[in-house]
C-alpha cells in the first residue's frame, strides 16, 4: 500500500474525529468558559467575612 494515501486517510480521520469533538464541547457548555471552570474547585470554599475572621487568618498565617 502507498503511504501518501495511508497518510491521507489517517489524517482525515483525525479531522474528522477533531471536528466532532469540538462540536461537541461547544453544545455542551454555551455559557461558560475556560477561566470559569478553572475556579469551580474553589467554589465549596467559604469565604472568611468579617473582622475577627481576618484577624484570626492573619495569626494563623503568621504561626501566632
Amino acid at each position: 500500500m502507498s503511504v501518501v494515501p495511508l497518510t491521507l486517510t489517517i489524517s482525515l480521520c483525525l479531522v474528522f474525529t477533531f471536528v466532532v469533538f469540538f462540536l461537541r464541547e461547544q453544545s455542551r457548555r454555551r455559557f461558560g468558559s475556560a477561566e470559569s471552570e478553572a475556579l469551580l474547585p474553589l467554589a465549596d470554599e467559604t469565604p472568611l467575612v468579617g473582622r475577627d475572621n481576618i484577624h484570626q487568618a492573619r495569626e494563623n498565617l503568621n504561626g501566632h
